[in-house]
Parts: C-alpha cells; structure tokens; sequence
C-alpha cells in the first residue's frame, strides 16, 4: 500500500501545520448536486489595475485577448486571471496585537483567501486563521483591513471571516459545481505563496474523491488532486477552472519538504456551498447527532463504550459495555465488559467499520432524519433506526 505525507501549508515561511499518512488509492463519492449557496450577483471590474499585476485592459471575453498575440490557452488564462485575481486577498495574522513605542510585534503571513459576497465575507481555511489574536486582510487595492471570524469548520478546514469595508471593493468569486469535474481539466490556484500576492499558477486535476485527513479520526471526502504549484501561503486560495468559476479551495500538499512536490489538494466548492449558509447564520456547522460519544475501532466493527444518557441511541435500546460486579470479602470490584456492547458494522446498509466511515454517513443527514444501524449484539446481526437529533 502506497502513502504519502500530507502537510497542510499557510505560512510565508513554510511553516506545516500538520503531517498525516493518508492512503493513496482511497475513493469516496464526489459530492453531488448545485451549490447550496445562493450568491448576490458579482460587480464586474471594467477596467484593471495595472499597478496590481493586471493588464490595464476592459474586461473582455477569452477570444478578445488574442489580438494581443496570445495562443488561445494563454488568453484563456489570461481572462480568468482578470476574472478573479480582485477576488483574492492575502490574510496575515497578527500574533499578539499590543504595540509599544519601541516595539511592534511582529505580523505573520499565514495564507490566502476570497471574497464571498459584497457584505465582506471572505473564505479561507480554518488552520489559517487558528489561534489568531488579529485577522489582517489586505485587498487587490494593497490596503489592510481588520477582520472578525464569523464561523468555522474545522473538520472540512473551512472557515468564514469578514471585513467591514464599502462594497464596491469587493468582488465575489463565482461558485462552480465539483460534481461535473473531469480528470484532466485544466486548473488554476490564485494565491499568495511565499508572499508574494495574487499568483496564478497552473495546472490539471490529477485525480478525483481523495481523502485528506484532518485529524487522526476525521477526513474531508472528495477532495481534488491537482498538479498546479501550490506552496506555502497559498492555503485558502481559490482553485478555478478555465471559465473562472471556483470549482475548489487550495489547502494542503504532499510534501516532504512542505514546498511544492507536483500533488496538491483542494477542498470541493460543493462542500464549501453546502456549509457555508451554515457558518454564517450559527457561526458552526450543526451536525446531525446519534448519541454515541465514544467507540472502539476494532477489527470487526465499532464496538460502542459509551453514549449520551439522553441521546437517541439509549432511547432506542443500544447497549453499551456490561458492568460486571465481582465481591471478595468484604471489598466489591468493578469491571467493564466491553463485549456485551453492540458491534456496529454498517449504516444504511453501508459497511462502517471504521471511525471516519461512521461518522462520515452520519453526517450525510440532517437532523430528524432516521438511519438504520447494523449492529452485531449476541452474536446475531439486527438493524436499529435511530432518529438523529440536533
């Protein structure tokens, strides 16, 4: 079996935020249907600023670039970068905010990001802004703003933040639909790697539905292969495809180094759509819940420890370890019996033997569903409905 080493990348320097063994051949369902987020519609810039890196030209269709003597793919490229490259901001966090006469404490570059809507939402990654005591966002324009986090994700590595600035300085990106991408579609990152603000860089999809880990228990599912340079800073970055609409968000590499090595992975812009309504209107995701906290992941199937008392899962009857009382004179001992508690080796019909599997079907439903659990108790196999609550 084939691993590779997975670095989440944002800060200018190279800093890694996290290194997991994610298997190279694991295949999941791509996330299916339109985008979930309705967006206002989007300002588009007549004309460019060149002191920016843009051309100085009204914004014009692909074929227009061409009497400037551009093959058609360069003036394909050319066109989404004046598309988009406004929509991009470079997110600095500022670690400690206090300044002194003789010192100011220093500012870190941390990553990208991309303007949302006009009310100033930007989207970035969560492992970007983590643990930030101040959120500077500069625009296009090379001005900075103060920004506040509005939501978060940290299991999909998503996060909203937002910026109070007039409307006409943001330009929203167009969301694209995930589900209709092909290996071998061209792609192109807009971020701030190393810095140095608004790079294109380009590339293909290499491969579809990855499994990237976020922690050792949870992983984003359906997630883009690329081979598009991504490299420290441009985490957060728009991924878009050749129309310029946002088909993904650029958020790790497969590095040993934490630099650039040809594999990169984007977070699905279906995935992104579906949460965030969500983070803006609760600032979290609200995840469906079953009522088991706890599981051991076994060989045969999640062998359930322990469980809400007032969760679904006690209120249908699932059983949990058997505590077992043994008394030798006049002292009485206790003992947990771990296989007296129900085995759960699939969802749905769905095989779940394993912790991310669970949880990942889980939360394919919303609160009030109800889902079957199969479940080995006695050593005979029975389904169980369970009606998932907030």
């Amino acid at each position: 079996m084939k691993h590779i080493v997975i670095c989440f990348v944002s800060a200018a320097a190279g800093t890694v935020f996290g290194s997991w063994l994610i298997t190279a051949n694991s295949t999941l369902p791509s996330a299916a249907g339109q985008p979930a987020f309705s967006q206002p519609s989007r300002p588009m810039p007549q004309t460019a600023d060149a002191s920016n890196g843009d051309t100085g030209r009204p914004l014009a269709k692909p074929r227009a670039y061409l009497a400037d003597g551009l093959t058609p793919d360069e003036a394909s490229s050319a066109y989404v970068y004046d598309l988009a490259n406004r929509s991009v901001v470079n997110i600095a966090t500022r670690i400690g905010a206090e300044r002194t006469l003789f010192r100011q404490n220093r500012t870190e570059d941390a990553g990208s990001g991309f303007v949302l809507d006009t009310d100033g939402h930007i989207l970035t990654n969560f492992h970007v802004i983590e643990a930030a005591q101040r959120i500077l966002v500069t625009l296009y324009n090379g001005k900075s703003y103060d920004a506040e986090p509005v939501g978060v994700d940290p299991i999909n590595d998503i996060a909203i933040i937002r910026l109070d600035v007039p409307p006409e300085l943001l330009t929203p990106v167009t969301i694209g639909d995930s589900s209709a991408l092909k290996v071998g579609m061209k792609v192109l990152a807009i971020g701030n790697p190393f810095g140095l603000e608004r790079t294109m860089t380009t590339g293909i999809i290499s491969s579809l539905n990855r499994t990237l880990p976020v922690t050792r228990a949870r992983s984003i599912k359906s997630v883009i292969q690329i081979d598009a340079a991504i490299n420290p800073g441009n985490s957060g970055g728009p991924l878009l495809d050749s129309h310029g609409r946002l088909i993904g968000m650029n958020t790790a590499i497969a590095s040993q180094t934490g630099q650039s090595a040809g594999i990169g992975f984007a977070i699905p812009s279906n995935l992104i759509a579906r949460v965030i309504p969500e983070l803006i209107e609760h600032g979290r995701v609200i995840r469906p819940d079953i009522g088991i906290t706890e599981v051991l992941q076994t060989e045969d199937g999640l062998r359930i420890l322990r469980m809400d008392p007032e969760g679904p899962a006690v209120q249908v009857g699932l059983q949990g370890p058997a505590m077992r009382r043994v008394k030798r004179g006049f002292v009485v001992f206790e003992s947990e019996d771990r296989s007296a508690a129900d085995l759960i080796v699939g969802v749905n019909g769905k095989d779940t033997r394993k912790v991310d599997e669970f949880l990942s079907e889980v939360e394919s439903h919303r609160p009030g569903d109800t889902v079957v659990l199969q479940i080995i108790r006695n050593g005979e196999s029975i389904d169980v409905s369970v009606q998932l609550t907030k």
